[in-house]
This record gives C-alpha cells, structure tokens and sequence, in this order.
C-alpha cells in the first residue's frame, strides 16, 4: 500500500514547493506561506487517507461491502480533515492569499488521486 501512495505523497510536496515559489514571486511572503499551508493541507490529508486505507488493507478476507466501507471511511476523514484545516487557516490567517491557498490545495488534492490511477509499478 505504500509503495503506491509513496510517491503521490513526494510529487504532492514538490508541487505545494512549486507553488509557493510561484506565489513567493506574485504575491510576496503571504502567498508563498499561502500556497505552502494549502498544499501542505492536501499532503496531510493525502497521509490520514493512507494510514486509514493501510490500515484496512491489513485485514485480509473482508467481505466486498467492508472494504468499500473501510474506503469511503478513509475519503470520509480526509475530505473532513482537508475542509477543516481550510476553514482554520481561513479563519485564523488574517493575511492570507486566498487564490494561492485554495490553488496549491486543489492541486495537491489532484495529484492525490493518481494514486487510485497508478499500477503496482510503482
């Protein structure tokens, strides 16, 4: 499980590094912590979805409907941490760039599901 989610997770941090540069050079030192935190907030929800989904994965000889639930727990806590840590640096980051955040998250939450696309090549 986590030779897949391995090196989503590496391409999610350089990504949200990418990001914050970009935004560093637009938007000052606010959107490059912007960018950092939105992208930083899909890779620790992209983590929480991987523990979760190990997890599950251990058990082996579930039935077909426990791991479609163990899954959409999985999904469930992530979209749940994600929109949480959002709100709290919306709430809370006075100064914050709201296009460099909501960017870098979107983006390291796209790249996260390429793991559910990748073979077990990887």
């Amino acid at each position: 499980m986590w030779r897949k989610f391995r090196p989503v997770i590496g391409l999610q941090i350089l990504t949200t590094i990418i990001a914050a540069s970009i935004a560093a050079w637009t938007a000052g030192a606010n959107g490059a912590l912007s960018a950092a935190m939105g992208g930083l907030i899909g890779v620790v929800a992209g983590l929480v979805f991987a523990l979760l989904a190990a997890r599950s994965a251990k058990n082996k000889g579930k039935s077909a409907g426990e791991v479609l639930f163990a899954a959409l727990r999985a999904e469930a806590a992530k979209l749940f941490l994600a929109f949480s840590l959002l709100w709290l640096v919306l709430a809370t980051y006075q100064e914050a760039v709201v296009f460099a955040l909501i960017g870098s998250f979107i983006a390291s939450i796209l790249i996260l599901s390429m793991a559910l696309f990748a073979g077990d090549e990887m």
